[in-house]
């Protein structure tokens, strides 16, 4: 059961949507099934000499008399408005039923509260199956205003009560970091558009994978342009800086031909400015890109960067964890971009999923992930994919994803618990499609029988704990050619096992060899460095260093359209 509490200044207004046939006629016998005086409010649709405006002026009863007190100034936003929505596949509730959940809301969420005779007054309007609209002016008998902090909360609360009593499906309880959902309006103007998803929650899209990407908040701006958005920036009277801002859908307009624009923080809490301002690093940083030697140093980077995140998910400090979350948010986004193939779907579908992951009511450290989001902002301009090494990126993300749902979940977060929890499977689903070529291909050129002997003895000397459930994996003799390619690339193969093995625990790795083949896969390449590194000290670069891209990867031409 979810509740969606707003306000307004339109108290007729509203009655007329709620009684009237709907913007796509999908009201059917819009009715009162409870009020603050059910004989004695006008019940427009069944008495027919009731009108909207009867309906209107006694509600707006004690808002006019203070109305009059305050010298005819109305009190802001007196209308409070609160539709309640059973979940898809829930039992038909009764008239009886749904009058009893509105007085449950108005009470809880101190509207109207039980007994009390100088509340505010209130009406439910049942126009559909699933549904009910509560609505009230703000305003009680003794002029005063109701206590409505945390009234959306208090709704969430009384729901997940009523849920359990009527035995209908349990919702995740939420902590008011979720995004707003898109309205009525907003979802049927998309499907007369032949879009399949909100301009809002393109919207939304858009700005996180453009925040993940760039290196300030210039360039932010910048490339939502690119894109075809309009930016409007809101200027602080005496300084001139940017205070907030604005976005606007391609070709999203009203019905007078204006663009209709969402604020950022109203797309989702920390696409406001001010949140923005905490990930993304300072000019002066930005404008002095990395100089980037190998072009699979980004993909490594990224890998250790979320190796080392999954450790402070376990170190006990929750500010900094959910800094880490949150850059994990943004290093998704990028690997989609930067990956081909037919897994990328899936990862972009968890980069969507984990954002409800991102953010909970944890204040956030960013600073604490500095080292993860500027790996995922170097690979975000990555030249190509690097085969395996990328395929050991997505193996540590999944299991990054599932360590940020037990996260949660320890602590009581269940939507954005279970949000990590989605993003794992999108993962894992892309993770099996990338991998299982690759692992076969390797399991192919499985080096001679003499060599995977020396490599079954230097597993037992290094891992004697784990060699036995190793050995054992299928995924073994793929691991003896990525053993072998380590040893041609200068490693020693027992210090390398000795070293990868200690990483993390193994105990819960249900494929140990898998674990260690991915974690080897990720090592630098020791021939590579040595040469580089002579050639950095007799002064001829390796390559040219990349330069700062004026493009990011959400600027891509097949991601521009807003028509799925």
């Amino acid at each position: 059961m979810v509740p969606d509490v707003s306000t307004g200044s339109d108290t007729r207004g509203l009655i007329v949507y709620l009684f009237g046939p709907g913007r796509r006629d999908e009201h059917t016998a819009p009715h009162i099934v409870a009020a603050w005086d059910i004989a004695g409010a006008p019940a427009p649709g069944r008495a027919p000499a009731a009108t909207y405006t009867q309906l209107a002026k006694r509600l707006d009863h004690h808002v006019d008399l203070r109305t009059r007190e305050l010298g005819g100034r109305k009190p802001p936003q007196h209308v409070w408005h609160c539709p309640v929505r059973t979940a898809p596949g829930d039992r038909y509730l009764t008239d009886t039923e749904w009058a009893e959940v509105a007085r449950r809301i108005v009470h809880a969420t101190s509207i109207a509260p039980a007994g009390d005779e100088k509340a505010c007054r209130w009406i439910a309007v049942r126009h559909a199956d699933d549904h009910i609209h509560i609505m009230a002016t703000t305003v009680r008998a003794d002029g005063r205003r109701p206590r409505t902090h945390r009234d959306g909360q208090r709704a969430q609360a009384e729901c997940r009560k009523i849920e359990a009593e009527f035995g209908l499906r349990r919702l995740k309880s939420g902590d008011l970091t979720a995004p707003r959902t898109p309205t009525g309006a907003e979802r049927a103007k998309a499907e007369r558009q032949g879009q399949t998803v909100t301009a809002r929650h393109w919207l939304r899209e858009q700005a996180y994978a453009v925040a993940a990407a760039v290196h300030n908040e210039a360039d932010y701006f910048t490339v939502l342009q690119s894109l075809g958005i309009k930016v409007k920036t809101r200027l602080g009277p005496e300084t001139g800086d940017v205070i907030g801002y604005s976005l606007a859908a391609p070709g999203d307009t009203n019905a007078a031909g204006e663009p209709v624009w969402y604020g950022g923080s109203k797309l989702a809490p920390d696409l406001s400015i001010n949140r923005l301002r905490e990930r993304l690093p300072d000019q002066k940083a930005a404008d002095h890109p990395r100089r980037v030697a190998d072009p699979t140093e980004p993909w490594r980077h990224t890998t250790t960067a979320i190796h080392a995140a999954h450790t402070v998910l376990d170190s006990g400090d929750d500010a900094a964890a959910q800094g880490h979350l949150a850059a994990f948010g943004d290093a998704l986004y990028n690997i989609a971009s930067a990956t081909v193939g037919p897994h990328r779907p899936e990862l972009r579908a968890a980069a969507m999923a984990f954002n409800r992951a991102r953010r909970s009511a944890t204040r956030a450290d960013h600073q604490a992930a500095t080292a993860l989001r500027k790996a995922a902002k170097e690979l975000a301009y990555a030249s190509s994919e690097p085969g395996g090494l990328a395929i050991a990126l997505i193996f540590a993300t999944v299991h990054l994803a599932r360590a940020a749902a037990k996260w949660h979940e320890q602590r009581g977060h269940e939507q954005q618990a279970a949000a990590a929890e989605e993003a794992f499977r999108h993962l894992q689903a892309g993770y099996q499609q990338a991998a299982a070529p690759v692992l076969a291909d390797l399991t192919r050129r499985a080096p001679r029988a003499a060599t995977a002997r020396r490599f079954e003895q230097d597993v037992r000397a290094t891992l004697p704990d784990h060699a036995d459930r190793i050995l054992a994996d299928p995924t073994w003799t793929a691991l003896t050619t990525t053993l072998a390619q380590a040893e041609t690339a200068g490693h020693n193969p027992r210090r390398l096992l000795a070293e990868v093995g200690t990483q993390r625990e193994l105990d819960s790795a249900e494929h140990p060899a898998e674990v260690l083949n991915w974690r080897i896969t990720a090592q630098p390449n020791r021939r590579t460095q040595a040469a580089c590194s002579r050639s950095t000290i007799s002064g001829t670069p390796s390559m040219s260093a990349t330069p700062h891209p004026s493009a990011t990867p959400a600027a891509r031409p097949e991601e521009r359209s807003r028509h799925r």
